[in-house]
């Protein structure tokens, strides 16, 4: 890891919003973080380039290059850094793109500043974190620490999910063939019930769904007006 001389955990901040900008970079120096802060996607890649960083927080809509750009190229670079991605987008489809692309975790703004410093620090708690755990589903096996999910005797077949997938994916796993309710996971997830999540919830539950399906026997129901249930039924 990119971590400084004196051990702080080293954060690349692309944002063009000035103002946004400075009330965030302010509130990470005084939690302990060493902030770089640069104001467009193509400053950022250029750092990110040249120097070693231990998480990027990234605004999506920029000027010169947007933040989904600016992330896949980052990747072709380091497979592993934890991104979050700021944005004022919340539509589905926009955040299928910002995880295919390479995201782990997605925040809307406007957002209070205690969400952004637990999802960071969550992310940066996965990254170092050794231990490993491991869940079967079906014919699948999902790594809860490196957050791919394979099929068994397959290392062929695998993919790399975003930590919120993970997440989401592991609280149904560990409750297969029972309803857990959409509260208990978003709580999970975002650390609260808001119910504009309720939305992004199902967005990742249909992403999760596609990784699923090389398993018929499984299936994400939806459990109308509670949850979601992970249920495993029998091949005939």
């Amino acid at each position: 890891m990119g971590q400084g001389m004196q051990g702080k955990h080293r954060i690349l901040f692309v944002e063009d919003e000035a103002t946004l900008a400075m009330i965030v970079a302010d509130m990470l120096d005084r939690e302990g973080y060493e902030v770089v802060h640069k104001r467009n996607g193509e400053e950022g890649l250029r750092t990110f380039s040249s120097a070693k960083f231990d998480a990027v927080i990234a605004d999506v809509m920029m000027p010169k290059m947007d933040g989904f750009e600016m992330v896949m190229r980052m990747r072709k670079i380091d497979e592993d850094i934890p991104i979050l991605f700021l944005t004022a987008k919340s539509s589905i489809d926009d955040i299928v793109e910002g995880f295919e692309l390479g995201a782990n975790d997605y925040l809307k703004k406007p957002f209070r500043s205690e969400e952004l410093l637990v999802r960071l620090k969550s992310l940066l708690r996965r990254r170092g974190n050794n231990h490993i755990e491991i869940i079967p589903i079906g014919r699948f096996r999902l790594n809860v620490s490196s957050q791919i999910l394979s099929i068994e005797n397959n290392n062929n077949n695998k993919c790399e999910l975003t930590h919120i997938e993970t997440v989401i994916l592991r609280e149904l796993a560990l409750n297969m063939n029972k309803t857990v309710e959409a509260r208990s996971l978003m709580l999970a997830v975002w650390q609260n019930d808001d119910p504009y999540n309720l939305n992004r919830l199902h967005g990742f539950i249909f992403k999760l769904r596609k990784y699923l399906k090389p398993d018929p026997t499984l299936t994400i129901m939806n459990i109308r007006g509670i949850g979601y249930k992970l249920a495993q039924v029998q091949e005939d």
